[in-house]
């Protein structure tokens, strides 16, 4: 693409029309923001930036922005309906004092300690899940592999009885959907509806655990006892947690694995050396961040890139793009598992650093080490298909198979 052409590809982007081709690879559109629009205004009046010093600044800055969205999720959802009460309530939609209140006890909980505890059982749930893959020779990362291991783990942190597990995604799935730029009727009817059928099934979950507590690696039963946090919100921010921690955590794992098995070099160098798991998770992060957007609000009059900004506006950060901005990173497009330094966007930054993101980390380093390890010869087989969502990078599917 030469400059003209990446020059109108910037001035015309709207993320309320997005292409197949975009689903698939959003980033030669990120490179023609960054360079030629980076404060990009879009056609309904927004933001869109895509520059790593911009978003870093944003993220940072907890006075003149806000992540209050009440605003924004009214019109789309309706004040009354259970989709924006859920996201309303939702930590991460949310500034200080409520953020700091919830936020407290969920990082309590998740401990370096508590993490410690949970990686023998990540460990033998990944190694159940891979004997199962070598059984069936032919299968799909994503719903063989990948989608079943957040899942597990946090509902073992909230002691979910395993029976009870089944619909957790698809609930996840709707509620995250609603989420997307643009959504149909249908998909807003059936975010509202998993919120319902989720928060009672949550309550009924809350109601059993003050009877019976569970032990102090319970998640439910810590944050129960944190006087500050009505019902509601716990409730609400459990299943907050569960959505986050399982479609991010999803996607970066098969994200992770498309990336490992795409590049042989790459994947027989982590084998050789495990001690490069951590830097090589980091990596997959940067390169695929789960989550490619995040939203503010300006809560007062400023400057960002040149581009005057009056409080109101509503800006998109572009995760995916700022951890490939060339100021950054040299050679961003390039796969490297030794990259240093790592600080990229994809849990953000700041006060708002995603909660989970400890959990995330280890599931990703003990899943993907461990099926490089074990499973030498696994191959992708084509026909991988990526999910159309702007906001959550993953895939619907990636066939794969052990010859």
């Amino acid at each position: 693409m030469d400059a003209q052409e990446a020059r109108a590809l910037a001035y015309a982007f709207d993320p309320r029309s997005l292409s197949a081709a975009f689903y698939e690879s959003p980033y030669e559109t990120y490179a023609a923001l960054r360079e030629w629009d980076p404060v990009h205004r879009c056609a309904d009046g927004s933001y869109f930036l895509t520059r790593y010093a911009d978003l870093d600044q944003v993220y940072r800055d907890r006075t003149r922005f806000s992540s209050d969205k009440r605003s924004i999720f009214g019109p789309a959802f309706g004040a009354d309906s259970p989709l924006y009460a859920h996201h309303t309530t939702s930590l991460v939609f949310n500034d200080a004092p409520y953020h700091t209140r919830v936020r407290r006890p969920i990082a309590e909980a998740l401990t370096p300690a508590v993490l410690r505890g949970l990686e023998a059982g990540i460990t033998s749930l990944v190694d159940s899940l891979i004997r199962r893959l070598q059984g069936l020779r032919r299968f799909d990362l994503v719903e063989d592999f990948a989608a079943r291991i957040p899942v597990e783990v946090i509902g073992n942190l909230l002691c979910v009885p395993r029976e009870e597990r089944v619909p957790l995604r698809g609930w996840s799935l709707a509620i995250l959907g609603a989420l997307e730029s643009t959504t149909t009727a249908a998909q807003r009817a059936q975010g509202n509806e998993a919120v319902r059928e989720f928060t009672r099934y949550l309550r009924e979950l809350v109601a059993v655990r003050r009877r019976h507590p569970g032990p102090d690696t319970d998640l439910l039963t810590r944050l129960l006892a944190q006087p500050e946090l009505s019902e509601h919100e716990l409730v609400q921010n459990c299943v907050f947690l569960l959505n986050a921690g399982h479609e991010t955590t999803t996607n970066l794992i098969s994200n992770g694995l498309f990336l490992l098995l795409g590049t042989p070099a790459a994947a027989q160098r982590l084998r050789a050396d495990p001690a490069l798991i951590a830097s090589a998770v980091e990596e997959c992060l940067r390169m695929e961040s789960p989550n490619q957007l995040g939203n503010r609000l300006v809560s007062e009059p400023l400057m960002i890139g040149g581009v005057p900004l009056a409080a109101g506006a509503y800006l998109t950060l572009c995760i995916g793009a700022a951890n490939r901005d060339p100021q950054e990173f040299a050679q961003p497009d390039q796969f490297d598992i030794a990259r240093r330094p790592k600080r990229h966007l994809a849990f953000a930054a700041g006060a708002h650093a995603c909660v989970g993101m400890g959990v995330a980390r280890l599931e990703a380093q003990v899943a993907l080490l461990r099926v490089l390890q074990q499973l030498p010869t696994l191959r992708l087989r084509g026909d991988a298909r990526r999910s159309a969502r702007a906001r959550f990078r993953g895939f619907v599917s990636l066939p794969a198979e052990i010859p």
